[in-house]
């Protein structure tokens, strides 16, 4: 397998099956590099990291996970689910897969998920990175559990294919996605045609199931489950993301944590491959 071959999978667990898209391949034997698992932001599937999923797989196996009721992976029986769960379901991928130990990866939702499997499974998860994690206050936080991943079924008039459309595009131009006015802006625009496209199909695969692990992420408690991360966090986040200011006191947060200004996929490589003190 190429570096920049995505090859698709799916992996049966006891309910239900993952899905993921593999890149690279297994290093020789001599090397210290481990694999790395990356889990994606909500909405979407990890569709949306094999951009920076390509240039890690320059030399390393990557494996990209759509997490629970997202893209095309099973939901939890639960309709309610908290992120423990989620992550025992991504753990018992893990297993399936004989991932005895590797490097993990989240971004936003990812990242809450990540944590917790950390925290879960210490002596499989070797490093951890957290891109983008959320902090918010108890006001913030009720505020968004409220409004920021409704519950949508699919209808016979198709306002489902509508809302899909309108909650991705405006999630690039505001924060929170739906307070479309000129003090809710963020400083970036609109993706092409193509990549807004693609999001979308993504959100509309889960529909009706992306909600659950989206609302167990807004309610997680990230402040409290930091300080039981035991593995070496590295915490970064781009320029134009909504929580770039947490970045720091996320690092601060975790017991071996540290942060850098850069964070795309060749500094988070040179991360993963070099000294931890």
């Amino acid at each position: 397998m190429t570096a920049s071959r995505a090859r698709r999978r799916f992996t049966d667990v006891e309910d239900g099956q993952v899905h993921f898209w593999e890149l690279g391949a297994p290093p020789v034997e001599e090397s210290d590099r481990f694999p790395v698992v990356m889990l994606h932001p909500s909405p979407g599937s990890a569709r949306g990291l094999l951009p920076e999923a390509r240039e890690l797989a320059a030399d390393r196996r990557v494996l990209a996970v759509d997490t629970p009721g997202n893209g095309d992976s099973t939901a939890l029986a639960d309709p309610e689910p908290d992120i423990a769960a989620l992550a025992g379901r991504l753990a018992a991928w893990s297993h399936a897969e004989r991932l005895e130990r590797f490097d993990l990866y989240g971004s936003h939702t990812g990242a809450s998920l990540a944590i917790e499997l950390a925290i879960l499974h210490p002596d499989r998860v070797r490093r951890l990175v957290l891109d983008g994690v959320a902090l918010f206050s108890l006001e913030e936080q009720t505020d968004l559990l409220a409004h920021h991943a409704p519950q949508v079924e699919p209808d016979l008039h198709g306002a489902h294919i509508a809302f899909a459309w309108h909650f991705v595009r405006d999630a690039a131009l505001f924060w929170p996605w739906s307070r479309t006015d000129a003090e809710h802006r963020r400083p970036t625009g609109l993706p092409d045609a193509v990549t807004l496209h693609e999001k979308v199909l993504e959100v509309l695969k889960a529909i009706g199931t992306y909600h659950r692990s989206y609302r167990a992420s807004l309610a997680y408690p990230h402040r409290e489950r930091l300080a039981h991360v035991r593995v070496p966090t590295l915490s970064i986040c781009a320029p134009d993301d909504m929580l770039l200011p947490y970045r720091e006191e996320v690092a601060a947060l975790a017991p071996r944590g540290t942060w850098q200004a850069a964070g795309d996929a060749r500094a988070v490589a040179d991360w993963l491959d070099g000294p931890v003190v």
